[in-house]
Order: structure tokens, then sequence, then C-alpha cells
């Protein structure tokens, strides 16, 4: 039965990318979860230094072991660069985020404002790329950010606290991943998606490591915020890490982004079970929105393409 799968997989190559998008959408997921529950409860620096040691150590095992980091040695210089530029992408990436999830009472408001990154790649696609927005396209980002509008809605008419605190935060690393999406995919063929992987967890191990240092923090910890910390540096770092530059290699930038938007769902139910905090109706609604605005902007090229193609046929 195994065979089977893996010769069908490997006949497939789309239908690989969209495994690994959704992996990368559950292992994305928990990261929300374990990561606020670890965050209430011990110092971004210590959350850090542990989260990301330890998903070095099952990223270096797996690169060893796999035989992967022996491609080191076969990376051109521009793939040295730019592997580089991605670990400081992601090390500014992860640092907003983690923040934002510390600012932020439920992960789940954090996991829809982050639909915003597709929106920042398909712009991005416009400036590097060379793409252009169809109308179709258009209606999915306004949507989007009509969603985005309505979920960090504070509920205040002040200025100053229109939005809820951390949404500043939450869109510089929706701009950084963005970034750093746009940059890995334009060379996902010549670098394995585990040297990306394990790339940027060392980056992120090392700031952590030099602030630990710095800061003069505890190495001990809660062994709650152990048990969490653990979980999520297996699914987080490790897991999603992995799957989403995976997914990269097979399928476009696009279609990960938009199977990744669904995780405020996932998010949303793990914070009810685990946390305990449930989002309020607007924020719903709005991550709702998010969504259809995401599926929008994704699907919008190939509905157009469909449609150009039966026009060349009819002629």
């Amino acid at each position: 039965m195994f065979g089977k799968i893996k010769k069908y997989l490997s006949s497939h190559q789309v239908t690989k990318g969209y495994i690994f998008a959704f992996l990368a959408t559950l292992g994305m997921a928990n990261v929300y979860i374990f990561s606020k529950a670890a965050l209430s409860e011990i110092h971004l620096y210590q959350f850090g230094f542990y989260w990301f040691g330890l998903a070095f150590i099952w990223s270096l095992f797996y690169v060893i072991f796999s035989g992967k980091l022996t491609l080191i040695k076969s990376l051109n210089t521009k793939s040295r660069y730019l592997l580089i530029l991605v670990g400081f992408l992601e090390l500014f990436a992860a640092i907003t985020l983690f923040i934002s999830i510390e600012i932020v009472e439920n992960p789940t408001i954090v996991s829809f404002l982050s639909n915003l990154t597709p929106v920042f790649v398909a712009i991005l696609g416009i400036s590097f790329l060379a793409e252009r927005f169809t109308k179709i396209e258009v209606t999915g980002i306004l949507f989007t950010l009509i969603g985005a509008i309505l979920i960090s809605y504070s509920g205040k008419n002040d200025l100053n606290d229109i939005f809820i605190e951390g949404t500043g935060y939450i869109l510089l690393s929706s701009l950084f991943m963005s970034i750093s999406v746009i940059v890995s995919k334009y060379r996902i063929k010549e670098i394995d998606p585990s040297l990306l992987m394990i790339n940027r967890i060392a980056y992120l191990f090392i700031f952590f490591t030099i602030m630990m240092i710095q800061s003069g923090k505890s190495l001990e910890i809660p062994g709650a915020a152990l048990f969490n910390v653990g979980m999520g540096s297996v699914l987080g770092p490790f897991l999603t890490g992995l799957a989403q530059f995976s997914s990269l290699k097979y399928i476009e930038a696009t279609r990960t982004m938009i199977i990744q938007s669904t995780r405020g769902i996932f998010v949303a139910v793990g914070a009810i079970i685990y946390l305990g905090v449930f989002p309020v109706k607007m924020q719903i609604i709005g991550g709702i929105i998010t969504i259809i605005g995401i599926s929008i902007l994704a699907t919008g090229k190939i509905i157009i393409s469909k449609y150009q193609k039966k026009d060349r046929r009819r002629n």
C-alpha cells in the first residue's frame, strides 16, 4: 500500500506540493497555540532559546541522517548569499511574530491577520516577477484587507487606540515572511528545503542565545513551559519549516499561501480547547473574509487561464 502511495506521489508532483502545504498549515497552527501557552509563563528570550535550540537539534539529526548536510558543499556563491539573506528575513519575521503572539491575548487573531502575507507576496510578485493583477485578484486583495481591518479593530473610536495592540508587529512579520517566500521561491530548485529549514533555525537560535547571555535570564523554566516549547519546536520550526519550503519546490508560492491561510480555523479550535480563549464575533467574521479573499486571490489567474484556453479552442 505504502509503495503505491509513494509511486503515485512521485508521478504527481503537484499533489505532493499540496500535501506539504497542508502539513505546514497544521504545524503552524500548533505554533500559535504552544507558543502562546509557553510565552504566558516565560520570557521571550527564554522561549526563543529553548524553542529554536530544541528545533536545531531535531533538524540537525534530520539533515545528518538523511545525508542532506553534504549538499552544502555543492551550493554556488549566489545560493550561499541567498541563505544568508533568507536567514535574516526569517529572523525578523519570527521575532515580530512571537512578539505579537505574546502581546495579543488570542493567538487566533494573530493567525487570521497573518493572512496578509499572500497579499504582500502578490504585490511583491508584481515588483520583482513582472506579474500583473487581474480584476478577480484585486477583488481578493480587497476582501483580505477588509477582513484584516475587522480583525484588528479594537472597538474603540479613538484614533490612537483604533487597532488592537500588536497589530503593527503582525504586519511586519507578514512583510518579512512574504519577502522570504519570494526570495526562497526564486532559487528553490537549487537549494534543498532542509537546508533552508536548518539555516532559518540556526539564525534564530544564535540570536536568542546572544540575547539570553546579554540579559542574564535564567535557564530554569517551569515544566509546563518546557513541555509546550518541546512540542512546539517539533511541530513548528522543524515540521512547518521543512514542509513549507518543500511545498514551494512543487507548487506556486500563492497556492502554498492559500492553503496556509486556513490555519486560523485550526488555531481557533486549538485556542478554545487548549487555552480556553474565544474570539469575538467581529474577529471570526473578519477571519472568514480573509480566507475568502485569499481564495479569490489565489484562484484568479487559474480561472482566467481556463477561460482563455476555452476561447482559443473555439477560435
